[in-house]
């Protein structure tokens, strides 16, 4: 068996009326060759931390916030050890509820707190927390992160209203969001849509070499950040200092923080005024990436002339793959589109995602077929969110 995670949990379904918590870590961390940090086991592929209860209910205190961060960047699954059988969940912090125990002073600068195994979700967004969904699960996680959860579980934890407001059209409003797709349909059969391609196209070609050594940084949020502005960002400055810590191999990337815009990069046309969102795509890699803020989708749409776009930077190792000039409408991409309303919080209709896969397939073999009358129902269903 190939995949570390399928082997995982065939040999736990393997050994399941064990009952003995201490035997069975023993057992896997001798099978995977895994390493001990205090509670948890892990290797590169994922982390496990057992627990023990008379049935599938537990409320034991499973880990502190602090300890799981360490090792949020794989697989953080759950083995709870009940008589009959092993049960399995995945607890990475986008399936926490909140944090429980010792979590008064927990900030976003302030790392502290466990939580229990009932604050683990069994389901999220409609797919079951089971062996099963692993993979397609961590997907998801992957795409948001630790940082990405943080602020969502200091507000669960400590009870705190969220900053950011719920969108509310007017009827006028809800109109120009519902002729959305229209635009977009017009936007990628003109000129104009050929003009924007060609200007991202030709950022990504004097920054090539700089994109290929920031693909190699690890951690993806910082990765994607880099490269979006190397290939989107407004001050010369900045994008220099980035391109000669690059190029000198060095650890010293500037600091900067990224406007909380829609997209990376707005350009006015005569009939059009477009967002478009640069991501970028590492073609090895199967991870989830974020897409947009719904509610900001639905603020910028509901204006006349808007048309929101993605630009997809597929890239290997040593090479960019392709690049891709796509409508959020775009057919295969909205049917790839996840919405995670339980990730936002209050306050806010949430944050959607779309599965890597489809995204590398758009890369490979770019589409811009985009179906009006569906598009238009999801505008309805996220409206009514």
């Amino acid at each position: 068996m190939n995949n570390p995670v399928e082997y995982l949990i065939a040999f736990l379904r393997s050994h399941d009326g064990c009952n003995d918590k201490t035997k069975l870590a023993r057992l896997v961390a001798n099978e995977f060759q895994l390493t001990k940090d205090r509670t948890v086991y892990y290797c590169q592929h994922f982390a496990v931390r057992f627990s023990s209860s008379a049935s599938q209910n537990f409320g034991n205190t499973v880990l502190s916030l602090s300890h799981l961060q360490k090792f949020d960047d794989r697989p953080l699954i759950v083995c709870l050890v009940t008589p009959p059988c092993n049960y399995t969940y995945l607890a990475n912090t986008t399936f926490l509820k909140k944090i429980s125990h010792s979590s008064q002073k927990l900030r976003i600068n302030n790392i502290r707190g466990s939580f229990n195994g009932s604050d683990i979700l069994r389901e999220f967004e409609g797919i079951a927390n089971i062996a099963e969904n692993i993979e397609r699960l961590f997907n998801i996680h992957a795409g948001l992160g630790f940082e990405g959860n943080l602020t969502r579980l200091v507000a669960a934890t400590n009870n705190i209203n969220p900053s950011g407001q719920k969108f509310e059209s007017n009827e006028t409003q809800r109109q120009q969001i519902l002729l959305a797709p229209a635009r977009a349909i017009k936007f990628v059969r003109s000129q104009d849509a050929l003009i924007l391609k060609k200007e991202l196209d030709a950022q990504v070609n004097r920054f090539k070499n700089e994109i290929l050594l920031a693909a190699l940084i690890e951690n993806v949020n910082v990765r994607g950040r880099i490269i979006e502005y190397l290939i989107a960002g407004e001050d010369e400055c900045l994008r220099q200092e980035i391109i000669n810590a690059l190029q000198k191999r060095t650890n010293g990337i500037p600091q900067f923080k990224t406007k909380n815009n829609l997209g990376d990069y707005t350009r006015a046309f005569k009939e059009f005024l477009t967002e478009t969102d640069v991501k970028t795509k590492i073609m090895i890699l199967d991870s989830n990436p974020k897409a947009y803020n719904l509610d900001k989708m639905l603020e910028f749409l509901s204006s006349e002339r808007s048309v929101f776009m993605f630009y997809f930077v597929g890239i290997e190792p040593a090479h960019i793959v392709n690049t891709v000039l796509v409508s959020m409408f775009q057919e295969k991409l909205l049917k790839s589109t996840i919405l995670l309303k339980h990730w936002a919080g209050r306050n806010s209709r949430g944050v959607s995602q779309f599965e890597g896969k489809t995204i590398s397939n758009l890369i490979l073999s770019p589409e811009t077929t985009i179906n009006e009358d569906k598009s238009v129902d999801f505008l309805c269903k996220v409206l009514a969110l």
